[in-house]
């Protein structure tokens, strides 16, 4: 069984300030600086340095060239990224208050120039029972989940940024979900987590679903049973790589064969130590070291 991450690579500008800013406001950041990300990216880092044989797919500009060095730093198979000299990078704006809390603004760049030929000929390369993991800051996520889904693929889907074209997806053809609270509730429209997914259970009886809850742990659900894992407490410091440390956690310890429960736990442990690191994919720990904690 092989994983393909067809996911978003950016770069990040990172703004230190004292509150996030407000409408009509003006403030200034008492830091900048430039790191690596996007979902995509801090995905394919996570379950790379959780131990898992990642392939990332996606599209660069030449702006980019460090990201792709990073990944296969890391052990990453790029093969299927793009690298283009017509368009730049994604990029991300982020500011990050004095509590670690954070807002995003994203510019797609070369992550929304996908073509159907694109993915057709990376998804060409993979088999029955291999694995795609998606999220929602490419263009074409309705092709390749019909795409993968027609290949008999295990469809991975973290519909992350949350945005009204997800909901015209066919996501009845989604295998696992990883979502947050925000996300199941604009999904399903339940509020509360156990709502939210005893809803996903009848919309989707066939999917599994990895609910997020922040600083309240999360919650892994079959349609029939409920398995929770609290977080660890931690001192936060930037909270922009939780989630997808989280992601690729969970992924490469469910794909090794470990248990739900163990997975969980091991993703918790991984992100609670992102957090309190700056930057995102900067701040994803190695396996060694969360098995060390």
């Amino acid at each position: 069984m092989r994983i393909v991450n067809y996911g978003s690579l950016n770069i990040d500008y990172t703004f230190q300030v004292e509150e996030i800013v407000r409408p009509g406001q003006t403030i200034a950041a008492s830091k900048v600086s430039r790191f690596p990300g996007g979902k995509g990216m801090n995905q394919s880092l996570a379950l790379a340095r959780a131990g898992m044989t990642i392939y990332h797919a996606g599209i660069i500009g030449t702006d980019g060239l460090f990201l792709k060095e990073m990944l296969e730093k890391d052990g990453v198979d790029c093969r299927y990224l793009q690298v283009r000299e017509d368009i730049g990078t994604g990029s991300a704006f982020i500011q990050v208050d004095r509590h670690g809390q954070n807002c995003i603004v994203l510019n797609g760049g070369a992550n929304r120039m996908n073509t159907e030929e694109d993915c057709k000929r990376v998804l060409n390369d993979f088999a029955p029972g291999d694995w795609i993991l998606l999220q929602n800051e490419i263009n074409g996520v309705d092709r390749l989940i019909e795409t993968a889904w027609e290949k008999n693929m295990k469809v991975i889907f973290n519909p992350s940024p949350m945005t009204n074209e997800v909901l015209q997806y066919n996501l009845s053809k989604v295998s696992l979900f990883l979502m947050n609270e925000d996300e199941g509730m604009r999904i399903t429209g339940q509020a509360d987590a156990e709502a939210i997914l005893k809803t996903m259970a009848e919309k989707y009886p066939e999917a599994e679903v990895i609910l997020t809850l922040g600083e309240k742990g999360s919650l892994w659900s079959d349609g029939s049973r409920i398995i929770s894992q609290p977080a660890f407490s931690v001192q936060a410091v930037d909270t922009t790589g939780a989630g997808d440390t989280f992601t690729g956690y969970v992924l490469a310890y469910l794909a090794h064969g470990f248990s739900v429960e163990r997975s969980l736990a091991v993703a918790a442990k991984a992100s609670a130590i992102t957090v309190t690191r700056q930057g995102a994919a900067s701040a994803i720990p190695y396996r060694v070291e969360v098995e060390a904690e």
